[in-house]
């Protein structure tokens, strides 16, 4: 064991065998006193390696606090000034955030529902509500432009689709995806905008035909749909702004890895107490079972 080892050999200082054998002075004192050292405990050199992956695998996403909650999350101890230090130091910092700015076209004469879910934002159940909206993704080949599905209650996004061209069909298939995911009951609410493609004939029709019942909010008014605008802006501060993409198809390929694999599955979200929306559903219907 190292640390009687090291009380064979107390000729040499004591700091420099425990840097040879990778032991922390705390930690062999802690032993001395006949407790358990901690073995997650890491160097700087070992925790900033860890910082640097961790940055790396989700590609800039965390700032100092959320890089705290991902280390602790995998059981790694993390002061915040030892974490702060470390990455000020290296030059580690989120992606920097721009503000979202609103794309969709209200100007037609479409008819409008009326805004049912008033801000209403936190459902006690999955598949009550969903939210939906638009943004303009730019490649070197042209625009594509990008519809979501998000259900407010673990902020899951449910459904999606990628086009070049923004018209109805776009909000269609993403609608047609997250119904045929989630399968929900009839009486879902599905809250967007008032975008000509949601207002269409063809998407209202769809929604009859899954019985669910159709919000929009107020004209010009982008905190009726605060949560999936808040997506739109995360999505785009951390995987768009200052990146060039040469391809849709690229684009494509970076969409995908962010919606299923990083943000459902991975990406820790305050409002759900600093889980990723697959993990807080999970924990939900385990609660109530």
């Amino acid at each position: 064991m190292k640390y009687a080892w090291i009380e064979k050999q107390r000729e040499f200082p004591l700091a420099e065998v425990c840097a040879i054998l990778d032991v922390s002075l705390s930690g062999y004192r802690s032993w001395q006193r006949g407790g358990k050292p901690n073995r997650k405990r890491l160097t700087d050199t070992r925790m900033l390696a860890l910082i640097q992956s961790i940055h790396t695998e989700l590609k800039g996403i965390y700032g100092s606090p959320g890089m705290i909650r991902e280390l602790r999350d995998r059981g790694f101890p993390a002061s915040r000034e030892r974490v702060e230090r470390l990455m000020r130091e290296n030059g580690i910092h989120a992606r920097h955030k721009r503000r979202y700015k609103v794309t969709t076209d209200s100007k037609h004469n479409l008819p409008i529902a009326p805004n049912l879910l008033d801000r209403n934002f936190n459902p006690v159940a999955p598949n009550q509500v969903w939210t939906s909206d638009i943004t303009y993704l730019w490649t070197d080949e042209g625009w594509l432009y990008l519809a979501i599905v998000l259900d407010l209650f673990n902020r899951e996004i449910v459904g999606w689709s990628l086009k070049p061209r923004m018209t109805a069909d776009i909000v269609t298939d993403a609608l047609t995806m997250a119904w045929f995911r989630k399968r929900p009951a009839a009486g879902l609410m599905h809250h967007s905008d008032r975008g000509s493609q949601y207002a269409s004939q063809v998407f209202q029709s769809k929604l009859k035909e899954y019985g669910m019942i159709c919000s929009m909010g107020r004209k010009g008014n982008c905190w009726d749909n605060a949560p999936t605008e808040s997506w739109f802006n995360s999505f785009k501060n951390e995987r768009v702004h200052g990146l060039r993409y040469e391809t849709r198809a690229e684009m494509t390929a970076m969409s995908f890895e962010y919606i299923e694999v990083l943000y459902n599955r991975k990406r820790q979200h305050s409002t759900l107490g600093y889980k990723s929306p697959i993990r807080f559903l999970d924990d939900w219907l385990i609660e109530i079972i």
